[in-house]
């Protein structure tokens, strides 16, 4: 760790960055499962595995970057 004081603005800056952090990272876990459960029905809708959606979906975003 840095031997840094910091003042009460940065603390202030710091803590709502992590707070606003967490939560977008909770979010994330959230639209995971639900793509995971979504993959999951469509892959037993139409008979495939659902590796094989999986891995279409990060060619298609690999794709987009």
């Amino acid at each position: 760790m840095s031997g840094r004081n910091f003042n009460e603005a940065e603390k202030t800056k710091l803590i709502q960055l992590i707070k606003e952090g967490s939560q977008v990272l909770g979010e994330i876990d959230d639209l995971k499962a639900g793509l995971k459960d979504t993959v999951k029905a469509l892959s037993e809708e139409l008979e495939l595995k659902p590796a094989l959606i999986n891995k279409a979906i990060s060619i298609a975003h690999r794709d987009n970057y």
